[in-house]
């Protein structure tokens, strides 16, 4: 696993790629971008990358880089660092969202950048994984146009959050779902669900953040669905943009709503109140493992890659061409 020092490495080499042993015990090429992956850095021009990310989120701080405990952001800079020999203001990685501790990721998307261009991004993308801890993968790798920005350019993005809603937990979603022993009327979720959707002052649902940024409380939600799935309640969200907080505070009004102790009415007067104290005296915060970044959306034309660019990695596929096995 990557130490959680940052260090500044040696400039891009110009030979091709070496081989090196990664953590995964596989042996493929660590690109250092030299003739055969990448062309050499052009003065003051600079290629963006994008990449969707799915991360289980059990044992990470959460996206946002700290060194220490690791941060999934954390990780993903110490493979790049390695592969690429740039450090991390050079790379500018940036997410889409900043998922809490223990919150997991089906569909991040995160956006850096190098002062070259590879001709092949399969190699890289195994290079990365590779080095990644086996919770946190990269699916996907595509180069991006320069005005492609993972979090300003999003137009939407879905959460999901679990419920495991039975007597007994299911030690098998331990780590992925919250255990509600209280049966829960999905019909009445619903009715409380449809009220969040719409454009409002989100105010009740957000909880404080200790930093410099001023986020408008005006957020649209596009749906909210609720489907009981056996033994799951799966509840869907989607909309443009969500407040610290926002989601697990709506999920946990939802969860009293579906014990039957609140009305699906006191939705509405809360979102009125514009006033977090008027959540806190009814429901407390949802647990963050039961949540999942789904996806983010984007407009098709901000997604179009530059002209000649390398095509999409999906990652590699492995095929036996014939069975080598001897057969008694």
């Amino acid at each position: 696993m990557l130490g959680s020092a940052v260090v500044r490495l040696a400039t891009p080499p110009r030979a091709a790629a070496g081989r090196r042993q990664l953590v995964d015990g596989s042996l493929r090429a660590v690109l250092h971008p030299g003739a055969e992956d990448a062309d050499s850095a052009a003065a003051g021009c600079s290629h963006k990358w994008r990449m969707v990310i799915a991360y289980d989120g059990t044992k990470f701080k959460g996206w946002q880089y700290q060194p220490s405990p690791p941060t999934i952001q954390c990780f993903l800079e110490k493979a790049l660092i390695r592969i690429t020999k740039l450090d991390r203001k050079e790379l500018c990685l940036v997410g889409a969202g900043r998922t809490d501790t223990g919150v997991h990721a089906r569909g991040q998307v995160a956006h850096f950048t190098t002062p070259f261009a590879y001709h092949c991004l399969d190699s890289f993308h195994s290079a990365i994984n590779g080095l990644l801890p086996p919770d946190i993968r990269v699916r996907e790798i595509s180069a991006a146009c320069p005005e492609f920005h993972a979090r300003t350019s999003t137009k939407s993005k879905i959460y999901h959050y679990k419920i495991y809603n039975e007597a007994v937990m299911d030690p098998f979603h331990t780590n992925y779902a919250y255990h509600s022993a209280h049966k829960l009327n999905p019909h009445a979720m619903q009715e409380a669900a449809n009220h969040f959707v719409g454009v409002h002052d989100f105010s009740s649902f957000a909880n404080a953040v200790h930093n410099d940024r001023v986020r408008s409380p005006i957020k649209k939600i596009s749906r909210f669905d609720v489907t009981k799935m056996d033994a799951i309640i799966q509840l869907e969200v989607e909309g443009t943009g969500f407040l610290y907080r926002q989601v697990r505070n709506m999920v946990a009004l939802l969860i009293q709503v579906g014990r039957e102790g609140l009305p699906p009415e006191i939705v509405p007067r809360i979102i009125a109140a514009k006033d977090r104290k008027e959540l806190a005296k009814v429901a407390l915060s949802a647990p963050p493992h039961g949540l999942y970044l789904m996806s983010v959306n984007y407009d098709k034309e901000i997604l179009k890659p530059p002209v000649g660019s390398p095509p999409v990695s999906f990652g590699r596929t492995h095929q036996i061409s014939r069975c080598k096995l001897l057969f008694y």
